[in-house]
């Protein structure tokens, strides 16, 4: 097993234990509360993943300053989203909400970044989102806050991808660290205020524990993105629904019914076909630019490839 496999399924691991203690929260503490916590304390581990050749005094040297500060506060407002719905409905059920995600970015890509999306794609999507539709039963039971917190979640956390897209290859990486850390410090700060109770020293134990599993995911991550292709890390994040059932049954009495469990097979056999089919056009197309860097496209190299003639 390729090493960069083994750090991703650590790392989706690691950020499914701190969610799990998030959800513990419930609400004894504020959701900007425990945002603000968890922030702070993820942002020891994820001081180490700051490149060798930048420093952090040119996080504010920005090329496309209107988009960095736009993914940030959609960034922010994900994880305030997320926060909600890991404290007021099932562990699975958010999970299975979030990770509609990839439809999200799908669409804004065709509409904003307009990319191309074949019919494959958009069935895979529609599979997924049928999925969904089995584990939340929208119009058969009642639904709560948290559900469309979870959606909401998704649309965010999609823009928020889909603008790093376009800001990635320019900007410095400490930029796109310190900028999101600072938007929700600050804004988890304020509004944090007016309803602030301190937490007791387990809660802080706690808040700690969830922000250094939040840190040392991120840093996984990077160390999986550096030693295995993207087909080989994107597949394992589904291993978050398998943590979802195991620690919301262990900790907290939550147990799927038999159609919740078919609506999350959907929904990462759509996610793993998706991600196998970009593999396989990734490795298609990387032989065959490779075949057309040999192939020979002169007299010349026609000559030297076949050799003298005899």
């Amino acid at each position: 097993m390729p090493v960069g496999v083994i750090y991703a399924i650590a790392a989706y691991s690691i950020y499914s234990g701190g969610d799990a203690i998030i959800k513990g929260f419930g609400q004894n503490l504020s959701v900007f509360e425990i945002g603000f916590f968890v922030a702070l304390f993820g942002l020891i581990p994820a001081l180490f993943a700051k490149p060798k050749d930048e420093r952090w005094r040119d996080s504010f040297k920005l090329r496309h300053a209107l988009l960095v500060h736009l993914r940030s506060f959609t960034g922010v407002t994900s994880a305030m989203l997320v926060t909600v719905s890991f404290t007021t409905i099932p562990f699975a059920e958010t999970y299975s909400l979030v990770f509609m995600m990839p439809l999200f970015i799908t669409v804004m890509s065709v509409f904003i970044l307009r990319e191309r999306v074949d019919m494959v794609r958009w069935a895979m999507l529609a599979l997924g989102f049928a999925g969904v539709m089995l584990v939340v039963r929208p119009g058969f039971r009642e639904l709560e806050f948290g559900h469309l917190t979870a959606l909401l979640c998704a649309v965010f956390g999609a823009s928020t991808t889909t603008i790093l897209r376009v800001i990635a290859p320019t900007e410095k990486r400490v930029s796109l660290i310190a900028l999101p850390a600072i938007y929700i410090l600050v804004i988890n700060a304020v509004l944090m205020i007016p309803g602030f109770v301190m937490p007791t020293p387990q809660q802080f134990g706690l808040l700690a524990a969830s922000g250094a599993m939040v840190g040392m995911g991120h840093i996984l991550l990077i160390a999986a993105t550096r030693n295995a292709p993207a087909s080989q890390v994107a597949p394992i994040q589904y291993v978050q629904i398998v943590w979802a059932i195991s620690l919301g049954a262990f900790f907290y009495a939550e147990y799927p019914d038999l159609l919740a469990y078919i609506g999350l097979a959907v929904v990462v056999l759509s996610g793993l076909v998706n991600v196998f089919i970009d593999g396989a056009r990734t490795r298609i197309a990387g032989r065959f630019a490779e075949y057309r860097a040999r192939r020979p496209t002169s007299p010349t190299d026609i000559s030297e490839v076949q050799g003298p003639e005899i």
